[in-house]
């Protein structure tokens, strides 16, 4: 009888290949999930990032108060080494910000000797191929080590070689454009400096930038609506300061409150970001399709069309809150099987279809979903949501379980895949003590 099992592609490992590590390119939630997988199976890995520091992009947004609470956010495997080491969890129903999350998990978990000792920071990863391989070559693929350029702090460049490749990068370094076309604005590097990423510390390290000034906040979703919020806050206590809420949509469903949603939480995200518009603190111009930037003095003023016709709007600084796509130059050389239209794995990508699926409606997946034509490679985490926003942390802790299973050859637990997920359409919300964002 032919099973599921039977089917699935396996790699064989040569000699050569079984002496090199796995490398995980990442230190944040995901790449220490998996690097705690693989320390429990006793795997040889390595783990790349690019920052200074564990999960520096998390710590870019730690302000930021997540959703789900904490036992929705610890990894099983790293759960399992952190206690053993005399680690305590925190308590499991509150939601921590991000930067708890990173100061009272990630952190810890890093500091572990198994883990620790094999992160490498200041170590970005600029391409990944095979050795002595592009693209076109397929004779002896799989048993020929992958290589990974690698750029070091200094600017030295060399290269690694490396068994297997988790790529848990994430995606909140590659911004969507400003451009309804997808693509960057004509004129914005003369105005790159007063464009900001998405959830900037507005009431914090930052609200000397905003406070008195005219900030556009571009994008319709839940980033855009922590930002207006705080920025609402900041109109109460600082006279001067104005706001406006750029949508390509004649409106922001994503947002938008409704006495049908299942979670009250994200109605009174919704609800708060209504009453800002209804109060007159925040302006909204909507069907606003924006296609260049200029240049005023020190501002910016976005030029574009709105319902067929020109359309312009002048302010100080501009907030890009229109979302994340992958950045998928560093895998040229890699055999990727992406769908068209989200640029997730193709497996993958119907089963997180923003247009059909919330964070918690997305079915438990695994090493199957997320395999490529080049055996040994993954894309996890938010990298492999492509451009869908509805990423939990869970999600990936299950996507790397399955897959370090796979890469020690316990292909029955590798197949049964299992997550339970919190029955929402967000992933986090705002409250009296911060702003939020999906995780």
């Amino acid at each position: 009888m032919v099973t599921m099992l039977d089917l699935t592609p396996r790699t064989v490992v040569s000699d050569r290949l079984a002496t090199l590590p796995v490398v995980i390119i990442g230190a944040g939630p995901i790449g220490l999930a998996a690097a705690a997988n693989l320390a429990e199976r006793g795997i040889d890995f390595t783990v790349l990032e690019a920052g200074d520091r564990v999960a520096a992009s998390v710590q870019l947004w730690g302000h930021t108060r997540l959703f789900s609470p904490w036992r929705h956010l610890v990894d099983p495997a790293s759960r399992r080494l952190l206690e053993a080491a005399g680690w305590v969890m925190p308590a499991e129903g509150r939601a921590p910000t991000g930067q708890e999350l990173v100061d009272d998990y990630l952190v810890p978990l890093a500091e572990l000797p198994e883990i620790g000792s094999r992160i490498r920071f200041g170590t970005r990863v600029v391409a990944v191929s095979r050795e002595g391989m592009d693209r076109t070559r397929t004779a002896g693929r799989a048993q020929a080590p992958f290589l990974l350029r690698i750029e070091q702090a200094d600017g030295d460049v060399e290269e690694r070689t490396a068994r297997a490749v988790i790529d848990a990068s994430g995606t909140y370094t590659t911004p969507n454009p400003l451009a309804s076309s997808g693509l960057t604005p004509l004129g914005f590097d003369l105005v790159a400096d007063r464009v900001l990423h998405a959830l900037p510390d507005v009431l914090g390290r930052d609200r000397e930038r905003f406070a008195g000034r005219h900030t556009v906040v571009v994008g319709a979703g839940h980033s855009a609506a922590n930002t207006l919020i705080a920025l609402g806050k900041l109109v109460r206590d600082e006279p001067g300061t104005q706001v406006t809420w750029v949508i390509r949509n004649p409106s922001a469903i994503r947002v938008s409150s409704s006495p049908d949603d299942e979670l009250p939480d994200r109605a009174m995200l919704g609800t708060r970001t209504d009453r800002l518009v209804a109060s007159g603190v925040v302006s909204v111009v909507d069907s606003f399709e924006i296609s260049r930037l200029d240049a005023t003095g020190e501002g910016v003023r976005l030029i574009g069309t709105r319902r067929g016709e020109p359309a312009m709007l002048d302010a100080d600084l501009v907030v890009n809150a229109t979302g994340f796509r992958p950045d998928l130059d560093m895998l040229r050389e890699i055999r990727l099987e992406l769908d068209d239209i989200v640029e997730a794995p193709k497996r993958l990508a119907p089963l997180i279809d923003p247009n059909v699926h919330s964070c918690g409606t997305v079915e438990p997946h695994g090493f199957r979903e997320l395999t490529h034509p080049e055996p040994g490679f993954f894309v996890v985490g938010m990298k492999s949501y492509g451009r869908a926003p509805t990423f939990l942390l869970a999600t990936g802790y299950e996507q790397v379980r399955s897959i370090t299973a796979w890469l020690d050859g316990d292909l029955p637990s590798a197949s049964q895949a299992a997550l339970t997920l919190p029955a929402t359409g967000v992933c986090s919300t705002g409250d009296a003590t911060g702003s939020s964002c999906c995780s």
